[in-house]
Order: structure tokens, then C-alpha cells, then sequence
């Protein structure tokens, strides 16, 4: 099965620490894995879960709890595309309860979820959790932080039946929770390899000529073009203000924080990864666990507070051997934080700058996902020939629960979206437009 997980994943072997994760699982009961953000860990920790599986079980025997849904989503998907056959279901607030409960009357083999939604399905009993055998707890010092430890602690009470536990962090714990029912957990330690991580970011600062930092964003997101670029805030906002400034320019982005809409905030993480946004304004809650490949600017509009914060969202660029640069914006009133590893280096924006030109991806909206039987072959199928796209305009796809979204170059998105308007997918009539 593992070379066939490899091959999905156009791999050609593990890397170090998912070999030793492997390996420390067939002989530990009990596991916490320190690794930095960007490591592999989630293919890490869902490899040797699927040796723990067994094909003629029916209830759920494995449980991922999670802190936030995007990070949910992204565990489906990737153990989606691992092709084991097992079954597995994405629990989350915001999602349908109904359509949960619906999808439980097959349980899945592996049940990911976050900490409330989980425990309201527990107190409800929609599913039996005695025949479960396996914990995840994944950005585990996260869900803590996120204030999760009570649901946390009445689920993994009535894990009855439950002998192998699994956690990860990105940061190393003083002490384990006693509501883990462990004394010991053995410890794979691999913080330490992100120094190589460190040597591919640069350091920069910026300094405004007076209180307000807006202008000298806006001079900084020109100069960097279309560049993918995370601009991290403190403050919900903050983010909705940047956001103004952007849009009174013109410049396509997106927004992300715990205040928005769940389909709102897929959809702008969706737009981002496919290239139809370069930039994303976001608070900390973009900083672990997403999947956003690729960035190549972190931008600390406010500073962060601490260095475990600043540590997470500059781990979302130079990841993998990759270069990148983080940019750390100031008022005329501030002062770079004393716990920076090392003294930045103060850069000079050009005095003139222009806009960046409109991203080269544009989105089209699918009305049909997973549920109604839809996947990405349908939709590059339609899109090549009754589309008449060629290959190379047509990128990546997303297929959700009801829902798909495909990236297209945005010189040909209104042609496709008038030939392909009234088509049907499964004959099904679905809609499909420009994703605004």
C-alpha cells in the first residue's frame, strides 16, 4: 500500500521524519511528533494510522480532532488522495449537522473532526465511539491555546476502547495534560531540522514616516507584484481596513479570519492557492496547519506578539528548501520586538511604484461536488471539449462536499463560462459561473 500512497502523491519515499514516524509506530503506544509547520507531518501521522485499520471493522476506529476546520478539510483531502479505500468523513462547526449524521449511517474508518463539533455528535450519540482504537490530536499545543480542553477532555473520556494515541505540535510542552489518560508519550523530536528553513528567509523591515502604516503596505504590495504574499494582522479590523485600501486601488485579494463565513473563508483560501488572489490579508489563523503552498512573502503588518507567533507565520514561506522574505512593517513610533532571533535588515521602498497587473487565474464556480458525484475529471472533461479550453488555460481544481471551483486563465473565462453555461455534469444541470 505504501507505494501506492507514494505514487499518488508523485513521491518517490518518505522523507526522514515520516520514516521514523513510521517506524516508532509499529513499537510506541503512545507518540508526540515536534515538527515545524510544512514538514510532511500530516502524511506522517495518516500513513502508519492506515496500518492500524482494519477492512472488516464497521464502525469508526480512528479519530482525528483538529483545531480549526480548514485544517479538517485539508486532512481529508490529503487522506482522500492516499487511495487506501478507507472511508472517511470531515466533521466541523458550520458544517450541515444533518448531512453529518446522514454520512454516519455508514460510519467512516476514520473520523476527522474539530474538538466542539465532535463532542456535540458524542452528546447526541449519532455514532458509537467503543469500537474507536486510535487518537489524533494534530496542532495539538493549538487546540489548547484555542480553549478546546474541556471538549477535548469529555471525548477522550469516552474512548473506552482506545490504545493508540498520536499527537503533534509545533511547539514542545512542559508538561502532558492529564485528561490524555498517558504519563508518557514517546517524543520524535524534529524542531531542530527547520534551521535549513531558516537560512532560505530573508529579514526585512520597513519604517513609515509617521503613525500610519496603510500607504507603505500598499507601497510594499506593489513592489513585490503578484508575488504570493500573506499579510498577517492582529485584528479582524485591521484586515477588513487593509482590504479597503486594496479594493479603492483596484487590487484583487483576499480576506481570512474567524469572523467570516465558512464558505466565505474556503473560497478565499480556494482563490488564493489557484493564483486568482496573490495576496491574502489574514489574522493568526492562517499562521499553522493550511494547506497554502507556494508563499513567497509574509508581510507582519502588526507585529507579532511573541516569537512563537512570529516563528508560525514566518513558516508559511521558505518552506521545503524554498527562498522567501518576511517584512516587518513600522510606525514612526515603533520598535522591532527584543525577541527577534536576529536584527533585521532596513530596506528602502522605491520612491515611485506601479500597480500590479491583474492576476494571470481567474475562478469559475461549479454548483456540484463529491455528494452530488462530481469530480475533477467531469469537470476537465467538460471544460476541454465542450469548453474548447486548452490544457495549459485550465488550472488547478478544488471539489468540495456541493461545490467545485476550477482555475482558468482569465483571458479565456468568459468565453468558457458562455459555452459551457448550460451543460450538465452526471446529467445534472448544475450552475456554473464566475467566481466573484
Amino acid at each position: 500500500m505504501l507505494d501506492n500512497i507514494l505514487k499518488n502523491f508523485q513521491i518517490q519515499a518518505l522523507n526522514p521524519m515520516q520514516e521514523a514516524v513510521l517506524n516508532a509506530t509499529g513499537s510506541n503506544a503512545n507518540i508526540i511528533l515536534l515538527s515545524p509547520t510544512g514538514s510532511g507531518k500530516t502524511l506522517g501521522f495518516l500513513i502508519p494510522l492506515v496500518r492500524l485499520l482494519k477492512k472488516e471493522s464497521t464502525g469508526v476506529q480512528a479519530l482525528i480532532l483538529v483545531p480549526s476546520r480548514e485544517l479538517a478539510l485539508q486532512i481529508e483531502q490529503v487522506f482522500r488522495q492516499m487511495g487506501t479505500g478507507f472511508k472517511v468523513n470531515c466533521f466541523y462547526g458550520g458544517h450541515s449537522a444533518k448531512v453529518e449524521k446522514n454520512s454516519l449511517t455508514e460510519p467512516p474508518a476514520v473520523l476527522i473532526g474539530t474538538p466542539g463539533r465532535i463532542a456535540w455528535h458524542l452528546r447526541n450519540q449519532t455514532f458509537d465511539a467503543g469500537s474507536i482504537h486510535s487518537l489524533v490530536l494534530d496542532e495539538f499545543d493549538k487546540s489548547l491555546e484555542f480553549g478546546f480542553q474541556e471538549d477535548m477532555a469529555n471525548i477522550i473520556g469516552q474512548l473506552e476502547h482506545l490504545q493508540k494515541r498520536f499527537l503533534t505540535s509545533a511547539t514542545k510542552m512542559d508538561e502532558i495534560p492529564s485528561f490524555l489518560g498517558v504519563s508518557k508519550l514517546t517524543e520524535l523530536n524534529f524542531l531542530n531540522d527547520s534551521a535549513p528553513t531558516e537560512m532560505h528567509l530573508k529579514l526585512h523591515y520597513l519604517r513609515a514616516p509617521d503613525t500610519d502604516k496603510l500607504q507603505m503596505l500598499l507601497e510594499l504590495v506593489c513592489f513585490l507584484q503578484n508575488k504570493p504574499t500573506l499579510v498577517f494582522c492582529n485584528h479582524r479590523d485591521a484586515v477588513e481596513r487593509i482590504s479597503m485600501l486594496l479594493a479603492e486601488q483596484g487590487l484583487a485579494h483576499g480576506i481570512f479570519h474567524g469572523g467570516m463565513e465558512q464558505e466565505d473563508r474556503e473560497r478565499a483560501l480556494i482563490k488564493f492557492r489557484n493564483g486568482s488572489y496573490t495576496t491574502l490579508i489574514t489574522t493568526d489563523l492562517a499562521s499553522r496547519g493550511l494547506d497554502i503552498p507556494e508563499i513567497e512573502a509574509v508581510i507582519h503588518y502588526q507585529l507579532p506578539p511573541t516569537l512563537e507567533v512570529f516563528t508560525h507565520r514566518n513558516g508559511r514561506t521558505a518552506r521545503m528548501n524554498a527562498h522567501g522574505t518576511a517584512w516587518l512593517l513600522l510606525s514612526a513610533t515603533d520598535y522591532l520586538p527584543e525577541f527577534l532571533p536576529e536584527t533585521p535588515e532596513l530596506f528602502t521602498l522605491p520612491e515611485s511604484f506601479d500597480l500590479p497587473e491583474s492576476a494571470v487565474w481567474r475562478t469559475v464556480y461549479i454548483g456540484g461536488g463529491r455528494k452530488d458525484k462530481v469530480n475533477k475529471m467531469d469537470i476537465v472533461g467538460m471544460f476541454l471539449q465542450k469548453g474548447k479550453l486548452a490544457k495549459e488555460d485550465l488550472g488547478r481544481i478544488e471539489v468540495l462536499d456541493h461545490s467545485a471551483y476550477a482555475a482558468v486563465k482569465a483571458g479565456k473565462i468568459e468565453e468558457l463560462v458562455q459555452r459551457v453555461r448550460a451543460e450538465k455534469i452526471k446529467n445534472k444541470a448544475v450552475k456554473i459561473a464566475i467566481s466573484h
